[in-house]
Formats: structure tokens, C-alpha cells, sequence
């Protein structure tokens, strides 16, 4: 039928089910009940943290039932999966904790002669429509991360989940509305294509602000087609970790087994680029395949599983032409580098990597982790910044004055020391710079854009 769209799991392309292959004509309808919704039944202030406050704890207490959907349809292991509704649930907290606080200000309006006797202040106003567009990789936290923060802010959600994954939205939308106390009108979930749900979202008149987390070429798209509506995005990236000779080089390939390899590599921080000072290089090297030949691949719902399949045999091909681009360019396969026997991407390190390779210059967004040696942090720091993303780097040093150095010097949205890039809390100010986006992540932070400034004069 052309008029539905059959999901199937990434890792054995069996049926998980079918959706609606909806319309222009369908955002249209949702957008007109959001709107009047918004008008007729607006959201105080107290209900809406309630509203997210239930939300926290049913996803908790829901916790497995949608970590079993997210491994389905995103092939993400079990184990990982259930980090995720973790956290997603934790993403709801915070967004009631802002709920609760989320204010104006006093404008002193008898600063200057014409003002006296008047009083002024502001108040935080639902933007209007948020229409947010979320990706496959974390099927139910990013959404949480749109959704959460919009009913914080007081605005009703259009949302279009990712076609591969579109169960967790399906699933959260219902648990919000039937278990939350969320009216249905606040969030409707459409579900089709980018050039049809997706481009009708972005120009409906109606809808005051786009959150969009994905590829940089669709999201500034969307930015330069959109250019009177307030855009949000969350991009890409290929995330360098610096580890200085000082640093601790057995600590950082531990964690970089699992930074640059959960959920096979489809993360937007996941470890990429690793670069180490000549000195440690070999013995780093060596330490990061040993632990990287212990991941177990397979079956997302097996226990065992550390890596599984990538979001489609289409990426899992163009990630492996990559890998064969850096072979055939001199570097060294040292781990990985080929298919299990059932198809899937083996964990992958590349040693001997020059920055001009693909799996350097682009993200890969698959389980490859690139390393290449420095002499100084100066070039180490260089290497980092050639690139036209900026969401997240780190260094490993136990140099206060090395650390600061690359604070300073790193021009990404977000510096770790001695952690992986990867890492993420779900109320820090998360996003980047150039091509990794334009906004700040994390529930206070969204609130906010999803506000618009309102001031009062009482005369």
C-alpha cells in the first residue's frame, strides 16, 4: 500500500510494523487543532509540571517496555537501550524543575525621568506551534529532549519522528496523553517522509519554531527555507579526543571501547578522532584494540551485545567504503575492518590516520575510531580544530596549565577534560558551532528559546 510505510528492524529486516505515510494535508490538520488548543485550553504554569513530573515517573516505571522498542527499531543493545529511557526520564524531571521556575524579570522603569511612577517587568509567553523534526539514533530521549521542554515552555508539539524509529514517539505520545494528563491536543505525533511531512512542517505558517536533530546538509536546509521562524539544530560532528603523554592514556582507552562504539558509532559526540602524543601512541594503540576486540556483536535483545547493526545496510556499506578509503590510503587496520556472519560492521580501529581521509575530515556516524599521533599539543590542538564541526572535544592531561590551554583554545561548543567527548548530561547546555549546529540543548536552555519575552507597563 502507498499509503503506509513498513519498519523493519536494522538488525534482521524482519517487520516491527507499519505507520501512516501521511501529508502536507495531515500537518495542516494537526497544526490548526495545536493552535486552537493553545488558544482555548492553555497550559498554567503548575499543570504543566505536573503533567512532566508524571511523565518522569511512568517512563521510569515503563522503563523496560520502551527500552525493548528503542533495540527494535534503532538495533541499539538492550543494555543501552534501557540507559536511554533512563535518561529520558531524567530529561522530563528537569524540564518540571524549569516548569516551576520559569519567570520574568523587573524592569526598572524609574531608572530614567520619563519612567517614574510606572512599574515594569516581563513574562515568559508559549512561542507558539513548536514543529520538531527528531532523528534515529536516540529514538526517545531526543524526542524528550523537543517534547519535554516545549510543555515546560506551554507550546503544543507537531512532531514528525524519524521513519525508522517512529514507535518510541508513537508509544511516549500515548503514555503522555492517556497517563500524564497532557491534553492530545498539545502533542500529535505525523509520521511520513522528510520531503512530505518534513517540508511541510518547516513551512507551515503556523509553526513558530522548528527543532531539528540530524544531518547538517537537511538541518541548515532548513534554516535558510525557513529564515523568518526561530530554527533549532542539533547537527553533526566528528569528535576529537587529545591524549597528552602525561594524560591517563589506559583510562581514556577504556572509556573510548565504549565512547566510540555504543550503539555503532550513530551518536553525534561518539569518540572519532583520536589523537596521541607520539610517545604513548604505540602502547595507546595497543591498548584501545585489545579492549575493542572483547565487544561483543549481535543481537540487539542478547544481553551479551555491545555493538549490533547500523541504522541500514545502505549506511553500514558506506561506513565500510570509508574504512577501505583509509586502507587503501596507507593506514592501518588494526581492529575490525570487515563483516560478522551475519552482516554486521566490526568494530573498527583505524591507527596511522591522516586528517584528509574520510573517516578524519567527515563523520562517520559508524563504529570506526580514527588515531593519529602528535608531537606537541599545539598540533594536537590544530588537528582538533580543522574540521567544520564543533560540538564536543576533550583532552586527557593531568597538566592544569595543558588543560586550560585546550579549554581555551578548542573551539567547540562544549571542552572535556579527562572524559571522552562523548559525554553528556542531559541539563548542561549541550549544541555547536559551524556546521554542528546553532542552539543549546538541555531543558533550561530550550525553555527559554521556546519563550518569547513579553513586557508589561502598568502606568
Amino acid at each position: 500500500m502507498s499509503d503506509v510505510i513498513t519498519v523493519r528492524s536494522p538488525y534482521d529486516d524482519s517487520v516491527l510494523g507499519e505507520i501512516p505515510a501521511q501529508t502536507s494535508a495531515d500537518v495542516d490538520r494537526a497544526v490548526a487543532i495545536a493552535k486552537a488548543v493553545l488558544h482555548d485550553n492553555p497550559l498554567p504554569l503548575w499543570k504543566r509540571a505536573e503533567i512532566l513530573d508524571r511523565a518522569a515517573v511512568r517512563l521510569a516505571e515503563r522503563c523496560e517496555e520502551f527500552a525493548q522498542i528503542i533495540a527494535k527499531e534503532a538495533a541499539k543493545p538492550i543494555r543501552t537501550a534501557r540507559v536511554e529511557a533512563e535518561r529520558a526520564s531524567g530529561t522530563f524531571r528537569f524540564a518540571a524543575a524549569e516548569a516551576r521556575k520559569l519567570s520574568g524579570e523587573m524592569i526598572p522603569l524609574d531608572a530614567m525621568a520619563a519612567g517614574e511612577g510606572k512599574l515594569g517587568f516581563t513574562l515568559r509567553v508559549p512561542i507558539g506551534v513548536v514543529g520538531a523534526i527528531a532523528p534515529f539514533n536516540f529514538p526517545l530521549n531526543l524526542v524528550v529532549h523537543k517534547v519535554a521542554p516545549a510543555i515546560a515552555a506551554g507550546c503544543p508539539v507537531v512532531l514528525k519522528p524519524a521513519s525508522q524509529t517512529p514507535f518510541s514517539s508513537i508509544t511516549l505520545a500515548r503514555m503522555l496523553i492517556d497517563e500524564c494528563g497532557l491534553p492530545a491536543g498539545y502533542l500529535q505525533v505525523v509520521t511520513g517522509g522528510g520531503s512530505t511531512v518534513g517540508n511541510a512542517i518547516v513551512d507551515h505558517p503556523d509553526i513558530a519554531l522548528i527543532t531539528f536533530t540530524g544531518s547538517p546538509e537537511v538541518g541548515w536546509g532548513i534554516r535558510a527555507r525557513a529564515p523568518r521562524k526561530r530554527v533549532g539544530l542539533e547537527l553533526g560532528n566528528n569528535a576529537p579526543c587529545i591524549i597528552e603523554a602525561d594524560g591517563d592514556w589506559k583510562t581514556a582507552a577504556a572509556k573510548i571501547k565504549t565512547a566510540g562504539f555504543s550503539h555503532a558509532g550513530q551518536s553525534c559526540i561518539s569518540t572519532q578522532r583520536v589523537l596521541v602524543h607520539r610517545s604513548i601512541c604505540e602502547q595507546f594503540t595497543t591498548a584501545l584494540v585489545e579492549h575493542v576486540k572483547t565487544l561483543v556483536v549481535g543481537d540487539p535483545l542478547d544481553e551479551r551485545t555491545d555493538v549490533s547493526a547500523l541504522i541500514s545496510r545502505s549506511e553500514r556499506d558506506r561506513v565500510a567504503g570509508w574504512v577501505e578509503e583509509a586502507r587503501a590510503a596507507g593506514a592501518t587496520i588494526a581492529a575490525g575492518g570487515g563483516l560478522t556472519g551475519d552482516g554486521l560492521l566490526q568494530p573498527t580501529v583505524i591507527a596511522n590516520a591522516t586528517p584528509g581521509l574520510k573517516v578524519c575530515a567527515n563523520e562517520v556516524f559508524g563504529p570506526v575510531v580514527a588515531v593519529t599521533a602528535y608531537d606537541s599539543l599545539d598540533e594536537a590542538i590544530a588537528l582538533a580544530n580543522d574540521t567544520k564541526f564543533g560540538l564536543q572535544a576533550s583532552i586527557f592531561t593531568c597538566d592544569i596549565d595543558k588543560a586550560l590551554k585546550a579549554v581555551r583554545s578548542l573551539d567547540f561548543g562544549g571542552v572535556l577534560v579527562n572524559e571522552v567527548p562523548t559525554w553528556r548530561a542531559d541539563h548542561q547546555p549541550y549544541g555547536g558551532i559551524r556546521d554542528s549546529g546553532n542552539t543549546r540543548e538541555g531543558p533550561a536552555y530550550s525553555v527559554k528559546e521556546m519563550t518569547e519575552i513579553r513586557m508589561v507597563i502598568l502606568g
